[in-house]
């Protein structure tokens, strides 16, 4: 209890710290017009990245654990700042893909393979067999992709985060970094004046899920992944009732 509650401390405090710094020097880069229209900026998305991955250390029951969780946070992150600072109008795995093959890379082709790439690496460290690596490869780029389309409205990934990850700190340490970096800037995105993005959202729904990963057997990873295949196949109805009121 006291590690998780410390993990939980770590990454909040970690990104409160991140979040402020960043708050001090303005780029325009980094905002953005909300749902609303207001201008908001991006910085909880790099600052819940540093604090989930931060948190991690402490929370991951051993030293492969620990690096799984810092390889896909990191590298979600990543992607997703990419997109957030290079992205275009193009949503879905179809609009991106039909780009690659006419030739053009888009911020979203980055974030399909990179993200894609890192559970898969994720997943190798943290299991044994062939099938269970890529079950879990699945259910942290997929995790990481539910987050992210949640992300619609003020609140709505902080939250999916929180509640998401409640029911995995009995089976494990874990999920308290990602909790913590989210309920660090909940209310900051609650009252608009900041947002997630790509870069925040892929991340803590990366190291959530490889939390979930991590404590989920065979049966536990082939449901888990299923689950995420059939969000991912039905994404842009996800995001509308996501992104409904109330």
């Amino acid at each position: 209890m006291i590690r998780t509650v410390g993990a939980f401390g770590l990454a909040a405090g970690a990104t409160r710290a991140v979040y402020a710094g960043l708050r001090r020097r303005r780029d325009e880069r980094w905002e953005r017009k909300n749902h609303a229209g207001r201008t908001v900026d991006l910085y909880a998305g790099p600052a819940t990245a540093v604090g989930a991955v931060l948190g991690a250390l402490p929370a991951g029951a051993g030293r492969r654990e620990r690096a799984a969780a810092a390889v896909a946070g990191l590298v979600a992150g990543a992607c997703g700042a990419y997109d957030d600072v290079n992205g275009d109008h193009r949503r879905g795995f179809r609009a991106h893909l039909g780009a690659l093959r006419e030739g053009e890379v888009t911020s979203g082709a980055v974030k399909l393979f990179g993200i894609g790439a890192a559970g898969l690496v994720a997943g190798a460290l943290l299991k044994e067999r062939p099938v269970d690596r890529v079950l879990a490869g699945v259910v942290i780029a997929g995790t990481a992709h539910l987050v992210n389309l949640v992300d619609v409205r003020p609140g709505r990934a902080v939250l999916t985060v929180l509640a998401v990850g409640v029911p995995g700190l009995a089976r494990g340490r874990l999920a308290a970094a990602p909790m913590g970096a989210a309920a660090a800037v909940a209310a900051d995105d609650l009252g608009e004046r900041t947002m997630l993005g790509d870069a925040g959202a892929h991340a803590l729904g990366a190291v959530l899920g490889t939390a979930i990963a991590a404590a989920a057997g065979r049966a536990g990873l082939a449901a888990h992944a299923a689950g995420l295949v059939a969000v991912a196949a039905y994404g842009d109805t996800v995001s509308r009732l996501a992104g409904s009121p109330g």
